[in-house]
């Protein structure tokens, strides 16, 4: 689910006494007749982030069919009660616009701002891209690093992956090769496919990190797995610069569980 916020596994089944917590559950267990038969009182009542989980719900078509308006109308007011996720959501929503064409990115700025400013790390590493792409808000690279700061600490990878590539690229920061080359591996450990394509492609050249070609063959082909557009430029070369050998044991180790994947 990519709106709807997931609950941790837990070790006991959710209280009877928290509602959201049980229809959560239900939800993350795909049965959404129940969630939405929790939340429909509740969102009615003013609950925000329950608000926010119908809005999700009809926005991707969760037990209910897709219906842009109102999914708009159950986050607008979510955003406006100032649950985060719900503000997230909202700006998500007005990024993409109700037919593709309408996009709103100032509206979309605006509430990423907000759910950033209340610790939502989602909100923050969206915000951070829009800071760096230049599009919707002013360029602020040294904002946008900021950002991406916040959202790493919380463990988001695709902010780890812009903080390499800020440092690589000297974007409101002094270039540091062993800075990208660090915050690189710390995305691709932790699945970011356009991390482990820059984390290959600075092992093959032994730019900020030991040079290796074995390692850089590895991530390049986890890269290449996760749909990283940037792992076609290195991967053909890095290839042809080792021994069957060497690429054998690079097809090992792509195939083994990341260590954030490891129980």
């Amino acid at each position: 689910m990519r709106w709807l916020e997931r609950i941790a596994a837990r070790k006991r089944e959710p209280s009877p006494a928290d509602p959201m917590a049980v229809a959560l559950a239900a939800a993350n267990a795909g049965d959404y007749e129940t969630a939405l038969s929790i939340w429909e009182p509740l969102a009615r009542n003013g609950v925000a982030r329950a608000q926010n989980n119908i809005g999700a719900c009809f926005a991707e078509g969760l037990g209910v069919p897709i219906d842009r308006q109102l999914a708009l109308r159950w986050l607008r007011l979510a955003a406006e009660a100032g649950d985060p996720v719900g503000e997230r959501n909202y700006a998500a929503f007005h990024l993409q616009g109700l037919t593709g064409a309408d996009a709103d990115y100032g509206t979309a700025a605006e509430y990423y701002r907000r759910a950033a400013l209340q610790g939502d790390a989602p909100a923050q590493d969206m915000l951070s891209w829009l800071l760096l792409e230049g599009e919707v808000i002013p360029p602020n690279p040294e904002e946008a690093r900021r950002w991406a700061e916040r959202a790493a600490a919380a463990g988001i990878a695709s902010s780890m992956t812009r903080l390499g590539m800020l440092y690589h690229n000297a974007l409101g920061v002094e270039r540091n090769a062993e800075k990208a080359a660090c915050w690189w591996r710390k995305g691709a450990e932790r699945g970011d496919a356009d991390a482990q394509a820059m984390l290959g492609a600075a092992s093959h050249m032994g730019a900020g990190t030991a040079r290796d070609g074995v390692a850089a063959l590895a991530w390049l082909i986890r890269a290449a797995n996760g749909g990283s557009a940037l792992a076609a430029s290195f991967i053909g070369q890095v290839r042809d610069s080792l021994s069957p050998a060497e690429i054998e044991e690079a097809e090992r180790r792509a195939g083994k569980p990341l260590p954030e994947e490891t129980p």
